[in-house]
């Protein structure tokens, strides 16, 4: 791998018009990651998805460099009907369309930060790996006081063109005082055997709201890490969801530091695995001052030879009392070979404050099957209304009625 490593940095450094500076910028973090490799089991933060071992299996060897130079067509097919939005599409880690017609454009800056190197810096060797192999990064600002008119859903989309390749993706977002944004990812995959490695910084100033809903549900063979940071001032809110169920393996990591007073990060999740699919969600929420509230509830579904796994802490600080902080997180098992792995944590350091955890996972409650059964329903039908209502718990967090709806047809569930 190293030398397939070296080989495809040399062609970025070829095919880029970087400075030396630049350049030494980039091979530092190419070495750490090459010195470190992909995260495996030896790591705590990854004790129940060894990602090393999962791309051995699934693609064998990886290509990291990638072309951007000629455009790729857009599959417009893959657009939500329904649902007015604007659209950022990748296609094969490309940036093929930016579409804000909805907004009022002196509102919204794009900023083109290809050649800086991200504020946020993730000490793991896959942000390594993301800042040595980065070609376009671009960040978007939100100024004062405004609220989008519409969603914005950015659409991460592969074909077959791309095989056992590398996508290193990066955006950062900042919300200035008494914004909003309503944002969607949407993973549409046609291509396999590829790794996708995608890092978010959002930036939320005083009274900025985010709502955050990341939708992976197509079937895919692709592997996929997604990083989420988000940096929180006083009143502001982070609404974060996440639909767990269509690639062959995905981790999402969500890391949220509250350090204005009375701001609020609240995280919700499903996984609907069947085959033998390995997901992952794992949370920090770092409570850094007084007055911050947290709130997480996950729920899994998990078929056949399916596996999932929720790691989640709450941390606060020793300033920050009057803490509200909530975790929770469930699992069904549909099948023997089905499992789910559960890792809570709470670390404390103030003594005024009100935190909570617990896990539990099962399988269906057999009596409240014998009980639908009695009313007229057939056991399939049972079972589907008591998953259904399993479910329809989280999805009920969403707040925002239009997306709520949009994520219930996805996933089948009905009121």
């Amino acid at each position: 791998m190293k030398e397939q490593l070296q080989k495809d940095f040399d062609n970025i450094v070829k095919n880029l018009n970087l400075s030396q500076k630049d350049i030494e910028i980039k091979k530092f973090y190419l070495d750490n990651f090459i010195t470190r490799g992909f995260p495996n089991r030896k790591e705590e933060d990854w004790k129940f998805s060894d990602l090393n071992q999962i791309i051995k299996k699934n693609i064998g060897e990886l290509s990291f460099f990638n072309d951007y130079t000629s455009t790729n067509k857009v599959d417009t097919s893959v657009f939500v009907d329904g649902l007015e939005h604007n659209k950022i599409v990748f296609v094969n880690g490309r940036i093929e369309k930016i579409d804000f017609d909805y907004e009022k454009k002196d509102q919204i800056e794009i900023i083109d930060q290809s050649e800086a190197i991200s504020k946020y810096n993730h000490n793991s060797s896959l942000s390594d790996l993301n800042n040595a192999f980065i070609i376009k990064s671009f960040k978007i600002v939100v100024k004062n006081g405004y609220q989008w008119a519409k969603p914005l859903i950015i659409y991460h989309t592969t074909n077959s063109k791309i095989w056992s390749k590398n996508i290193n993706l990066r955006l950062d977002f900042e919300l200035d005082k008494n914004t909003s944004l309503r944002l969607i990812d949407l993973f549409n995959d046609t291509s396999e055997k590829n790794f996708l490695n995608i890092f978010y910084n959002f930036d939320l100033k005083e009274n900025a709201v985010l709502k955050n809903y990341k939708v992976d549900k197509f079937e895919n063979k692709n592997i996929k890490y997604s990083f989420n940071n988000i940096e929180q001032e006083k009143n502001s809110i982070s609404e974060t969801f996440i639909l767990s169920s269509g690639s062959n393996f995905l981790k999402n990591e969500i890391n949220c530091n509250l350090t204005g007073n009375y701001s609020s990060a609240f995280v919700n999740g499903i996984f609907y695995l069947n085959n033998d699919k390995h997901h992952e969600i794992r949370t920090i929420i770092n409570h850094l001052t007084e007055n911050t509230k947290s709130y997480q509830l996950i729920k899994g579904v998990l078929d056949d030879s399916s596996k999932a796994a929720y790691q989640g802490k709450i941390f606060v600080n020793s300033k920050a009392q009057k803490t509200d902080g909530y975790q929770l997180s469930k699992a069904i098992l549909l099948n023997k070979n089905s499992e789910f792995n559960a890792k809570p944590e709470l670390e404390i350091y103030a003594d005024d404050v009100k935190c909570s955890h617990g896990s539990a996972s099962g399988s269906l409650n057999e009596d409240s099957i014998f009980y639908l059964m009695s009313r007229g329903l057939n056991y399939e039908q049972s079972k589907e209304l008591l998953i259904n209502g399993f479910l329809l718990d989280v999805v009920d967090k969403i707040t925002d009625v239009e997306i709520k709806n949009l994520i219930k047809n996805l996933i089948g569930v009905k009121e």
